[in-house]
């Protein structure tokens, strides 16, 4: 049987009215809203002990003393519930849902995540034919309209997908059990609007999740925007160094979260011990490796859009951005993610420019804090030209980015 931990609770966030009556607060001992920025240092620990550290160390164990009734029992078996993965989860629900009882499942990866939403969540609709659909972007990542769609047709689940800018899932809602969301988009980071598209989703009898990966919950909260299950690949920043697989989705609702947890029981897509714990170290750091990533990524923006010979510069926080009006009510301000797209001439400038650049890894992931690119259509699956390049700002110094990657176009665009 899978234990069913109870929801963790935070404080609600502090946006700027909360911010501004801070100093009333003080005065009345009314309780004061931590901010992010403390949030993610404290959040899911356990309760002081003497001599014991903040952060408990991994518990590495396949089974546990077990005596008497098992259903009682928070740990029995290590593919049902670890004490590592459960100070994580409730950090994570912390940081998505803060204010508001939410529940957390961890996974091995992302797409285990995503796998486990898309294949456990979708009930029947409401009305309708029995089966309904899933609806998803055509401009997600490329594994999700790819080799994932693929996956539910196989599994007699009908499929239907749209692109995500204009709210264009919006059209094929109409019997659906589930609307899939991910906005900004990789690679292309077009946006959608979350609460709009959860409303008509809503009416339509589906549930909707969001892929709030490239954001992290100090950027977007879509449980706050009306979706039911926010979903990210903890891979990328939310733990930055480059060396974790890890994914989880987060969830209002408990029926939800039992029902992710006896998919992640008997898939066993379960995280490592280890890697949980690795997860939850880094969250400390988690408000100030995005700050500089996404201020590094606008500064990035802006010398790109000034550079002949670079077209098509996209980035959410680009007030010239054709996303950036919408990205602004529903992400936070000033963290509008690490991730730039553009594009050059021609596949030959795009590795001349990948070649040339000596602070950017060239890698297939992103929301590291080395800066890190690659010309996206290397790998094929996503609709982009020969010399586009996604781009992930790291944390390095902001003046020596731009320096570097000016120099590196200027070798790449001299031919």
């Amino acid at each position: 049987m899978t234990p069913d931990h109870p929801p963790h609770t935070g404080p609600p966030p502090r946006d700027t009215a909360e911010a501004a009556e801070a100093p009333e607060a003080a005065r009345t001992g009314a309780p004061q809203a931590d901010a992010d920025a403390t949030r993610v240092v404290r959040a899911g620990l356990p309760a002081p002990e003497p001599y014991e550290p903040a952060l408990p160390g991994p518990v590495f164990a396949a089974h546990y003393h077990l005596p008497g009734d098992v259903t009682a029992a928070p740990y029995d078996y290590g593919r049902d519930a670890n004490p590592t993965w459960t100070r994580l989860e409730a950090a994570l629900a912390e940081l998505e849902s803060p204010g508001v009882p939410a529940e957390a499942v961890a996974f091995a990866s992302g797409m285990a995540a995503i796998t486990a939403v898309l294949m456990a969540v979708p009930g029947p609709p409401r009305d309708g034919p029995p089966r309904g659909h899933v609806v998803l972007p055509s401009d997600g990542y490329n594994l999700v309209p790819g080799g994932l769609r693929a996956l539910l047709e196989e599994h007699g689940t009908d499929v239907r997908a749209a692109p995500t800018a204009g709210d264009a899932q919006a059209e094929h809602l109409d019997g659906a059990r589930l609307l899939w969301l991910e906005t900004p988009s990789n690679p292309g980071l077009d946006v959608c609007d979350i609460r709009r598209l959860a409303g008509v989703a809503h009416a339509a009898g589906a549930l909707v999740a969001v892929d709030n990966t490239l954001p992290t919950p100090l950027g977007q909260r879509p449980l706050e925007l009306g979706a039911d299950l926010s979903v990210a690949s903890g891979t990328k920043a939310l733990t930055g160094h480059g060396d974790v697989l890890l994914g989880y989705a987060v969830t209002r609702d408990p029926a939800l979260a039992r029902r992710l947890r006896t998919w992640r029981k008997t898939a066993g897509a379960i995280p490592g011990p280890m890697e949980a714990w690795l997860a939850h170290r880094s969250l400390a750091t988690l408000e100030l490796r995005t700050g500089r990533q996404a201020a590094n990524a606008l500064a990035v923006a802006e010398a790109l859009r000034a550079t002949p010979g670079v077209r098509d510069v996209r980035h959410p926080g680009l007030p010239s951005d054709p996303a950036h009006a919408l990205a602004a009510r529903q992400m936070r301000a000033g963290r509008y993610g690490c991730v730039v797209a553009f594009t050059l001439p021609d596949r030959a400038a795009a590795e001349r420019f990948l070649g040339a650049a000596r602070l950017v890894d060239e890698a297939t992931s992103f929301g590291g804090v080395r800066s890190a690119a690659e010309r996206r259509g290397r790998w094929g699956g996503d609709a982009v030209p020969e010399g586009f390049v996604r781009f992930s700002a790291g944390v390095e110094d902001t003046a020596d980015l731009v320096a570097d990657l000016r120099a590196a176009l200027a070798q790449a665009l001299a031919r």
